[in-house]
Formats: C-alpha cells, structure tokens, sequence
C-alpha cells in the first residue's frame, strides 16, 4: 500500500511542473503580442511618442524581471522534485528491505508450526500405542493368576511399559515446552517487527491444550465409558465398540430414509443417557469434555424429490440431531453433546452388498474434550 501511494505521488507531481512551465511560455508569449500590437498603434504618435518609448523600456524591463523570477521558481522546483525522487527511492529501498525481513520472519514461525504439529501428531501415536499395551498385558494378567511366574513376569512388563508410558508423557511435556519456548521467543521477534501472531497462538494455544487434555484427563474416562455402554446394551451385533468410540447400526434406531426414532431406538438410548448421567457425576468439573454424536449414511444417493433432507450429508446430520435430542429429553446436559453429520465421505466398509451397506449406516459416539 505504501508502495503504492508513492508510485502516485511520482508520477502526479512532474506533470504540476510541466503544466506550471507550459502557463508561464503562453504568458510571456502573449505579453510578447500586446506589447508588440500597443508597439505599433502607439510608438509613432509624435505628441507621446518619446514617453511611450520610455514607458515600454520601463514596461519591457519589469516583465523581463519578472520572467527571470518565473525561470528561477521554476528551477528552485525542479530542484525540490530531484529531491523528492531521491527521497521517494530511499523510501521504497526501505520499505524492500522490510518486506524481506518480514518474510524471512513468516517462514521461521512457520517452519515452527510444522514442527511443533508433527511432535505432537507423533507423540500422541506412541501414546495411544503404549496405552494399547498396557490394557492388553493386564488382560493376560487377569487371565494367569493361578501362574504365579508368568504373573510376575506380566506384572514386571506391565510396569515396565507403564514406566515408559511416564516417561513419553513426560518427554511430550518437555518437548512442548521447548516448542512453546521457540513460539514464545518467534512471536517477540514478530512483536519487534510490528507484526501480530494472535490467530497463529491462539491456535497453537488451543492445540496444546487439547493434546494434554486427552493424554491426562479424558482419556482415563474413555474405557470406563464404553464398558458402561456395552452392559448397559448387552451384546448385539447392531452395538460394538470400535477404537475410541462406540458404534450404534442407524437400523435399529431409525426406518430406512428416515430421520425418525424408533420406538426401540429410543429404548436403547434411554439406556446410553443414564450411562453418560452417571459419567457426568464421575468426571471432575475442570474437565471440559463432550460426547460426539456423528451421524454416517451408506452410499445409496437420495432419491429426487425426497421430503426433508436433499443429500446423504443432511440426512446423516438429521439423525445425529435426532439422537442428541432423545438423549437430552432423557436428562443429558445438552452442553455435553455435540452432533455432526459426515454422509457417505467415511464408509466401514467399502463393498456394495447389503452387508457392507448396512455396517456403513450408522451413529458413533465418542467421549472427547471440547
């Protein structure tokens, strides 16, 4: 921009100073043809002709005075517009040689960015690995209490794995902190600079928090949750958990093209509300926490004209809306759910039979932070 107003001032003021030069050769032209036209009727009148003479003399002296004035502002401007140029080019020199420090700035925050995001995404797959360990060295542990040497052994790697889980904790804290440390010492930089990193923090910011949040508070509640669910439900090939959510066949919760609970699917959530009630008392209130409730369809396109909904990205949203509002009716803080729809964009199965389409059609829930 200030680029810009330069070019403009540049280009404006030599055009003043060629039309101030143009005005000043008309007016000498045009005193050159009065003088010359009162010259000739007068100058001849034998009674005046003598103080005419003397009055032109005089006349012709002070616009000659006054054309040497003319030509010497003239130069004095053109003098005042060669320095005006050589400022306006230290200017733009100037403003160049920030524009290069300002990006070189833009790509160090940046390369920080791509770090810290990568640590992050890194750590937290060992993380959710080692967790994964863990719970199935205690499963066998239960399974050998009568081997007391393979009992002992399991305990040992159990702890051993435990302690390494610590330790990578402790390393991910460590190493945010210098990531945090980086950002903090980036953005004074930037400060130095006149340049403001709010969005770009605030980011950050928000990502660590979550990455915390999930590795130390939500996380221990997770398993809880889903074992909840599944007693709650019993066992039904319609109800599994899958990873870190638990899934429900859209089935058994709504008719085929229809956003509508079912008798039976209403059943079944009133027994999910009173397991998420009881979770609201289990889980400390300075953990701020949500159930997902995403909402997915087959890939069966909807048929034109369809009342309600026009695609598979509405009608998926419709259920999860659906299901968050039976389950709030049921006594669930609605501050708690949050429901979305995905469509057919995230498919279990990639088959056409109705097997594979009916795994597809679906609602997950899963315990997360805010």
């Amino acid at each position: 921009m200030l680029n810009i107003r330069f070019r403009e001032k540049t280009n404006t003021w030599p055009a003043f100073v060629d039309l101030f030069s143009n005005l000043v050769i008309i007016l000498i032209f045009l005193l050159i043809v009065f003088v010359f036209l009162w010259t000739t009727t007068s100058v001849f009148n034998k009674n005046t002709g003598a103080k005419m003479v003397s009055d032109l003399k005089k006349a012709n002296e002070e616009q000659a005075q006054k054309i040497l004035q003319m030509t010497a502002d003239e130069e004095e401007a053109k003098r005042l517009l060669i320095l005006a140029r050589a400022e306006l080019e230290n200017l733009e020199n100037n403003n160049a040689k920030l524009s290069t420090e300002l990006k070189e700035v833009d790509l160090s925050v940046d390369e920080l960015i791509s770090e810290y995001e990568l640590k992050v995404s890194e750590l937290q797959n060992q993380g959710l690995d080692l967790q994964k360990q863990v719970a199935q060295l205690t499963t066998q542990l239960n399974q050998a209490t009568l081997d007391k040497q393979k009992t002992a052994e399991l305990e040992q790697e159990r702890r051993e794995l435990q302690t390494q889980m610590e330790a990578q904790r402790a390393s991910l804290a460590e190493q945010l902190t210098k990531l945090q440390a980086a950002l903090d010492a980036a953005e004074e930089k930037a400060h130095e600079k006149d340049i403001q990193y709010v969005e770009m923090s605030s980011r950050l910011n928000k990502a660590l928090a979550d990455k915390v949040a999930e590795l130390n508070s939500v996380a221990q509640f997770q398993s809880e949750f889903y074992k909840a669910i599944k007693n709650a439900l019993g066992d039904g090939t319609y109800i599994q958990p899958e990873g870190d959510r638990f899934i429900v066949s859209s089935d058994i919760l709504f008719g085929s093209g229809s956003y509508t609970l079912s008798p039976e699917g209403k059943n079944q959530l009133r027994l999910i509300a009173n397991v998420i009630k009881d979770l609201e008392n289990k889980i400390p209130t300075d953990v701020d926490w949500i159930i997902r409730v995403d909402g997915h369809t087959d890939k069966k396109q909807v048929v034109p004209g369809t009342k309600g909904y026009k695609n598979n990205m509405e009608l998926s949203f419709l259920r999860a809306n659906a299901v968050v509002e039976e389950l709030a009716r049921s006594g669930v803080s609605k501050r708690r759910l949050v429901p979305s729809g995905f469509g057919d964009l995230h498919p279990v199965e990639l088959g056409t039979d109705q097997a594979s389409l009916q795994k597809n059609r679906r609602i997950e829930l899963q315990l997360t932070n805010r």
